[in-house]
């Protein structure tokens, strides 16, 4: 097991950002992207329901440990008090060190570097406090935009999967599945690039 397990969620700041736990409060922001066909096109689920976002935050007030196999947290990304998005975070393998990672953001706050500032925390505890090897994200490989995200992390396209999923709301009822991924010595290389060159590598998500 890696030294940095057990963990249990502590919020996560960032210059503009905080991840934090989801709360009841959270219920109308959530809804206002949750509830959009938009933001759930390439999503495992349609747009949710008032009643779905709330038995949603629910499940995610109880998983704030990270331990074993199959553990995740899904925090909310919190911007000058609104819940804009959530990220994802999933212990696949404890013995191989391996984690996946995910992002869900309200279309009013894409294009501002937000989901690449919460990603790269979300990096930086997966590889650092929690001392994982791998992180992969699997997503539509329709979905330019987290295609372009994982590009701008280091992240790259490790594997496709043709029609490998049932989707009713995709051409012919079937999606297929990409897998882009990033190791602990390449991230630890690009932060310290970073760094380096200072704000220059900032750049939107």
């Amino acid at each position: 097991m890696s030294a940095g397990l057990p963990w249990d969620f502590e919020p996560l700041r960032t210059d503009r950002l905080r991840l934090r736990t989801m709360t009841p409060a959270d219920l109308d922001d959530v809804l206002d992207y949750q509830g959009r066909d938009d933001v759930s096109e390439f999503l495992l689920h349609p747009a949710r329901t008032r009643e779905q976002v709330a038995e949603a935050i629910t499940l995610c007030t109880a998983h704030t440990r990270l331990e074993q196999d199959g553990d995740w947290i899904e925090p909310a990304v919190e911007l000058d008090g609104r819940v804009v998005g959530h990220m994802y975070l999933h212990l696949h393998s404890v013995e191989n060190l391996g984690a996946e990672i995910g992002w869900t953001l309200h279309p009013d706050a894409q294009g501002r570097g937000y989901a690449r500032e919460a990603a790269t925390a979300l990096l930086d505890l997966a590889f650092g406090r929690l001392g994982m090897h791998r992180v992969r994200a699997e997503l539509d490989p329709r979905n330019d935009a987290s295609i372009a995200l994982c590009r701008r992390l280091g992240m790259r396209e490790e594997a496709r999967f043709v029609r490998d999923l049932r989707e009713p709301r995709a051409p012919g009822g079937w999606a297929d599945t990409g897998v882009w991924a990033i190791l602990d010595d390449e991230w630890a290389a690009r932060r310290a690039d970073e760094k380096g060159l200072g704000s220059a590598r900032r750049l939107p998500a």
